[in-house]
């Protein structure tokens, strides 16, 4: 798009116009996403409806996708509550080891997948120094759902943390200030005034948490001990159907998996829209 000058000539924008910028945008986008994701839908197609829905709905299928779903949505609701406390700590005070802190909350994009489900297993084991001691007390963490509850944790944290933090970063004082001259106490201030600003944030940035839990795969398997019907998630089975060169239903219980992304990411969407409209965010 042209700019203006202040003599009222136009000069060439440093992009490319509309029409080229839009052409490369859906090109890129047709060959990175689309066309893979088409494949996948096609090679799950070639099964015929009863191959497709006698792949998807075995006994061990329907436990994984449970298991999934059911982790993925506890680890990403602590997230959003643990998250919205870090970010919170990050903003509000100052304190030795600031920057330490928030660097180390950045630690789970950086670090291999593979390493954090080795370093968690180490520590969740039985024989860890964690999982010693809950073994003590009859609890066990590692080659459980709540092994693999705690890996996603780990991974999704830093999705709530950094969506919340710069809306606190923007939030103004002077409104807390003012509920307070109206006689609020923290509490109502917090849930009257801050959380409606910070929430469309929140929900973003739970949606990413949960969305990206939902296909972990190299920090689960190691401490998911990854037994069917008990710990054994859906990114784990497709591997194993395709070692199997079961392609055809490894196509079927991918799809069916990104079908159900779909639809929840879409109700989280709608979500987000209402507490937007609702609030005027």
């Amino acid at each position: 798009m042209a700019a203006a000058t202040a003599g009222g000539l136009r000069q060439p924008s440093v992009l490319p116009g509309f029409g080229l910028t839009l052409g490369i945008t859906l090109t890129y986008l047709s060959l990175i996403v689309l066309v893979p994701l088409a494949a996948l839908v096609a090679s799950a197609a070639g099964l015929g409806w009863d191959g497709f829905w006698k792949s998807v709905l075995q006994p061990r299928v329907l436990a994984a996708f449970q298991i999934s779903l059911a982790t993925a949505l506890v680890a990403a609701l602590v997230n959003a509550v643990f998250g919205l406390v870090v970010a919170w700590v990050l903003v509000r005070y100052d304190f030795p080891g600031k920057k330490l802190v928030d660097a180390i909350v950045d630690l789970p994009f950086a670090l291999p997948t593979a390493v954090a489900g080795i370093a968690l297993t180490g520590l969740y084991a039985p024989n860890g120094w964690v999982g010693g001691m809950l073994a003590s007390l009859g609890i066990k963490v590692a080659f459980t759902p709540i092994g693999i509850t705690i890996a996603l944790i780990f991974i999704g944290l830093p999705f709530v943390v950094r969506m919340v933090e710069p809306v606190l970063q923007d939030f103004e004082a002077e409104q807390e200030e003012a509920a307070g001259m109206l006689g609020a106490g923290r509490l109502a201030t917090f849930v009257r005034v801050i959380l409606p600003a910070i929430l469309p944030a929140l929900l973003t940035g739970f949606a990413m948490a949960f969305a990206r839990a939902l296909g972990e795969y190299g920090s689960v398997i190691f401490i998911a001990g990854n037994l069917p019907m008990v710990s054994e998630i859906v990114p784990l089975l497709i591997v194993i159907r395709l070692e199997q060169y079961d392609y055809g239903g490894a196509a079927a219980v991918a799809t069916m998996m990104l079908g159900v992304s779909f639809a929840l990411l879409l109700v989280i969407n709608l979500l987000q829209q209402w507490v937007r409209s609702r609030h005027g965010s």
